[in-house]
């Protein structure tokens, strides 16, 4: 269990799209040893598996979308301590990008956790698509391998995953920031009204990345197929955040 959050983060804010909001923040995170695997999708295909409410967020024509494995540690409400048993599990989300009100964020298909207070939390509070999974997550030599078989239907992902060089942050106006820099996310209620919430971190310390996936249906049971193209892949050590109260969207 970690509970070295790293709250210097709060002062770095020249690179944000918008400022912070002026409301308190209300929870930590911190992702490690993440995975950004992307595929170029239609757009026209990916349209209906979105909320009529979120307008789909493009670069040069492309949707995308995502397949992220990481684990999380600090997983707490502000001002409680990390706990071993609640606040450290990984976890491993399919996502793209939309707009609404002027602001680009992401949007989730899906996420699969180990841990079934913190799914249950956010299914309820948050309005979040989470689901629990048994997950596996092992740093071997150099490579993390990782494999997810979520329970109600059985998606999964399995492979392996790799730094493959310096980390930096993305270059503005790059595809690497506009996949990677996102400070909202959007999700709707059970009766289809839009939310936000909004996350503070530094920029990416992105790294190009090596993965060999041998097993990948997650995006499947969302209805998405996938390209047969090789993704684009990158990689973050750590990733230090802070989120705010879900609120919503008018529309």
């Amino acid at each position: 269990m970690q509970n070295d959050f790293n709250h210097n983060i709060l002062e770095e804010t020249a690179h944000r799209p918008w400022p912070m909001p002026d409301s308190p923040w209300l929870m930590t995170q911190t992702w490690h040893d993440l995975l950004f695997a992307h595929w170029p999708v239609d757009a026209a295909a990916l349209r209906p598996l979105v909320p009529a409410p979120f307008e789909l967020d493009l670069f040069e024509g492309h949707a995308w979308v995502a397949v992220v494995p990481f684990h999380m540690t600090n997983v707490a409400p502000r001002g409680v301590p990390a706990l071993p048993w609640l606040s450290a599990f990984p976890e491993l989300n399919v996502r793209t990008y939309v707009r609404m009100n002027g602001r680009g964020g992401v949007y989730f298909f899906s996420l699969d956790a180990t841990n079934p207070i913190a799914v249950g939390v956010a299914r309820t509070l948050v309005h979040l698509p989470y689901f629990t999974a048994t997950i596996k997550v092992e740093e071997k030599d150099g490579w993390i391998d990782y494999r997810s078989i979520r329970s109600p239907d059985g998606a999964e992902f399995a492979g392996r995953y790799r730094p493959a060089g310096l980390a930096k942050p993305p270059v503005p106006g790059s595809l690497e920031h506009f996949l990677t820099e996102r400070y909202c996310l959007f999700t709707v209620n059970d009766a289809g009204r839009p939310f936000s919430l909004d996350i503070h971190h530094p920029p990416w310390p992105l790294q190009r990345a090596e993965a060999e996936i041998t097993v990948n249906t997650v995006a499947d049971a969302a209805g998405i197929r996938l390209p047969s193209v090789a993704p684009l892949l990158h990689f973050s050590k750590r990733q230090d955040m802070v989120a705010w109260m879900l609120k919503s969207e008018p529309s």
